[in-house]
Order: structure tokens, then C-alpha cells, then sequence
């Protein structure tokens, strides 16, 4: 693993006529027009985001965008999950065809994941597709959903249920934008960067046992160094397989569980995303125990490292709750790749050795988390 890395650092997504770069750095977004002008065909630039990101940011990007020589035609969407819907991406659609928008158009995408995946499916579907930036301001967002083309919104009967892959043009990953982070949020992103070195990078894992203390308070050399190494590791898995028809998988670590618990919370504002995904990959950890492929040490001190940082990692003490077992597996039997009483699971044989489970029992599971439910 490289040394600190210095800011701003440009990491490539290859994917062929696809390919686009991720830029992350300090005060990116007072530069976002000179990265954007180039895209767009007309003089203008689509603007979504929601309450709160747009009252912080909207201006500074209007301003930015105008000194590029684009007007800004802007929308906010509310704030929380609830945006991730069906009717908000209609709304979404019918504000872009009433202000003319085309396929040579640029959409933006400036918030977290939440915003991010609604744009990308918005430009997905609008005329068969118009461009679309991500100007991603949670750390989530610029270690994960930002990066790889995962676009959706939410059904009733699950999480990104309704969506498709579709690649941004850009990535602005202004990490000092992250300072308006509210606590949660910025461990809610941890959790995800976490991901990164339980999948293949025990080197990584080390590093934020040393560092994640510093990761999470924002310093800078730290944190362009976290956000960096992730986005390098997306980047390299999304390019051996864009569309998760094999090694893509890995990145869904603790998120077969973690989409359970937002599901049995109703996606209500107690759990976040990135908070489910910490509980998620430690019960994916202690499960890989359970199986005989894990030494429960280095579960331990996989769950040590979350929780050292303040995230929870047992069913007991999440918030939100309850978790039911039952419940759970109902929700995990609604994965996108589930069958016949079966669903893949990411396990691990390691720290940093995550593999696909393709056919786990999900009657084994649901006696796992039943067990899981009475430790404190």
C-alpha cells in the first residue's frame, strides 16, 4: 500500500468508452465548473440535491458553474431515505422534461448517496440516458455509492430494488465539504472505508488500527489517504466486473445483513446506511466463525476497529431495533440474487480475505441471528 497520498489525487475508473476519473481533494468544488464545463454541450448544468446539502453547497456550485460560463437550473429533493422513491424519481423526471432538458445536458448530483443514486437513475432514464456528474459531500457517498454506476430508489419490499447501472462522467470528491458532516454521518462513511480492508487489503486494515482515529476527526493527510485507497479499490473491482456478475459481489460485505436491519427499521432515520453495513459486516464476520472459516480473533478485532470508533456492531445494542431473526430472513430472502430459500453471502477466511458465498442457508442464518439477539 502507498504512502500518504497528497491531494488532489485523480483515481480511474476503466471501463473502456465508460471510463471516467474520481478527483478527490480539498476545495474541489469551488473548481467544479472548469471539470464540468467541458461535458456539457449547452450552456447550463442540472442540479439536484436536497434541503440541507443545497442551503450549504448550491451557492458556491452556482457560483462556480457561472464563472464557467453555465447557468444553474436547480432542484432539492427532502432530505432522508424517503427521497429514494418511486414518486420523488417522477417528480425527478417531469422537472427535467419541463425545463427542456436533453441527452446532451449534464445533470449533477451534489449530496450523499441518498441524492447520488437518484440522479444516476434519473439520467439513466431520462431520453435513454443524459450525462450526470457526482459532486458527492457525505464520506459514504465519496468512498462508495458515488463510484461504479449502482443507480436506484427504493420499493416497499426493499432497499435499490428498482434501478440500473449506469457510470457517471465525473466524480468530484471534495473531502473538505466534509467538515458539515454531523458525527454519524462521517462514522456512517467509515464504516465503508472498513469494507475496503476487510475485502483484500489486510495492509489497510493495519493502517486504520493505527489510524481510523484520525480518519473519522477529518485530518486531512489521513482522510485523503482513507478516501483515496478506497476509491482505488472500487475503482479496480468495478472494472474487472461493472454489472456484479462475479467478483462485484465482495463489495456487498455486510450489506445482505445491513439491508435486512434498514428493512426491519423501515429506513426510518434511527439507522443509516453505513451504520447497518458496520453491524452487517460484523455479523457476516462472526457468522464466517461460525461456519469453521474465520478465526474468531480476527473477527474480533474486525468488530474492535468499528466499535472502537463508536459504530455498534451487536443486534442488542443497534438502534432502531427490534431486529427480529424472522423478520431479517424475510428481508435477506428479497435479495436481487436470492433462490429457492438461498441467497450469496460475502464471508471472509481472514482479514482482508472476504469471498462469495453463493448458496447460503438461510435456515442456518435465521438460528445465527436468534443466537446473535440474546449477546450483549
Amino acid at each position: 500500500m502507498a504512502d500518504t497520498l497528497t491531494s488532489p489525487h485523480t483515481v480511474r475508473v476503466e471501463l473502456g468508452e465508460r471510463s471516467y476519473d474520481i478527483l478527490i481533494g480539498s476545495a474541489l468544488l469551488s473548481k467544479a465548473g472548469d471539470h464540468i464545463a467541458p461535458l456539457a454541450k449547452q450552456p447550463r448544468a442540472f442540479v439536484l440535491t436536497d434541503g440541507t446539502v443545497g442551503g450549504l453547497y448550491a451557492g458556491a456550485l452556482e457560483d462556480s458553474l457561472r464563472a464557467a460560463g453555465l447557468t444553474l437550473h436547480l432542484k432539492a429533493v427532502s432530505d432522508g431515505e424517503g427521497s429514494k422513491s418511486w414518486d420523488t424519481l417522477g417528480g425527478v423526471l417531469d422537472w427535467l422534461l419541463a425545463e427542456g432538458a436533453g441527452r446532451d445536458d449534464v445533470l449533477v448530483a451534489l449530496g450523499g448517496g441518498i441524492v447520488g443514486d437518484l440522479t444516476g437513475l434519473a439520467a439513466a432514464l431520462m431520453k435513454r440516458g443524459m450525462k450526470f456528474v457526482q459532486v458527492p459531500t457525505t464520506l459514504l457517498a465519496q468512498v462508495d455509492s458515488s463510484v461504479g454506476g449502482k443507480t436506484a430508489v427504493n420499493a416497499s419490499q426493499g432497499k435499490n430494488l428498482i434501478g440500473a447501472f449506469y457510470q457517471p462522467q465525473l466524480v468530484l470528491a471534495d473531502t473538505s465539504v466534509l467538515s458539515t458532516l454531523p458525527e454519524r454521518e462521517r462514522l456512517a462513511g467509515y464504516a465503508e472505508i472498513v469494507k475496503y480492508a476487510l475485502i483484500d487489503d489486510a495492509d489497510f486494515f493495519h493502517w486504520l488500527e493505527q489510524n481510523g482515529a484520525d480518519v473519522v476527526a477529518l485530518e486531512p493527510d489521513a482522510l485523503g489517504h482513507a478516501v483515496a485507497v478506497s476509491c482505488a479499490a472500487k475503482a479496480r473491482i468495478v472494472s474487472q466486473d461493472e454489472r456484479e456478475s462475479g467478483v462485484r459481489a465482495l463489495l456487498n460485505l455486510g450489506h445482505t445483513f445491513g439491508h435486512a436491519l434498514e428493512a426491519a427499521n423501515g429506513f426510518k432515520p434511527s439507522l443509516l446506511h453505513g451504520e447497518a453495513v458496520a453491524a452487517g459486516m460484523a455479523l457476516a464476520l462472526r457468522y464466517s466463525v461460525r461456519q469453521g472459516l474465520m478465526d474468531g480473533q480476527d473477527a474480533q478485532r474486525a468488530s474492535q476497529l468499528l466499535e472502537s470508533a463508536g459504530l455498534v456492531t451487536h443486534l442488542s445494542r443497534l438502534p432502531g431495533g427490534p431486529y427480529p431473526a424472522d423478520f431479517l430472513v424475510d428481508a435477506m430472502k428479497q435479495d436481487k440474487k436470492a433462490r429457492a430459500g438461498r441467497v450469496p453471502l460475502i464471508l471472509a477466511r481472514g482479514l482482508g480475505r472476504a469471498f462469495i458465498k453463493p448458496d447460503a442457508d438461510l435456515s442456518d442464518v435465521r438460528d445465527f441471528l436468534q443466537e446473535e439477539l440474546q449477546q450483549g
